[in-house]
């Protein structure tokens, strides 16, 4: 049965590699991505914290991003 459903009539190869090769490319993507954006919120974090204070509360007070970027990197330190 299990033998059966893996090989799908000898089509089971093709299936097989092409469900792995797109697997493999969405984990591609997704860490490339992740890496991108953590090198985008230590850059965002490093000109926020060359502001001076009264800009910096300016910028906490009207930005989401800036205020999770600010909590994500105040728990990782």
């Amino acid at each position: 049965m299990i033998a059966d459903f893996l090989s799908m009539n000898g089509y089971g190869l093709y299936v097989w590699a092409s469900f792995s090769a797109v697997m493999i490319s969405c984990a591609v993507v997704y860490f490339r991505t992740k890496k991108t954006l953590k090198k985008y919120e230590q850059e965002f974090l490093a000109e926020l914290q060359a502001l001076t204070l009264e800009e910096k509360s300016k910028v906490i007070e009207n930005s989401k991003i800036a205020q999770q970027i600010l909590a994500t990197s105040t728990k990782s330190n």
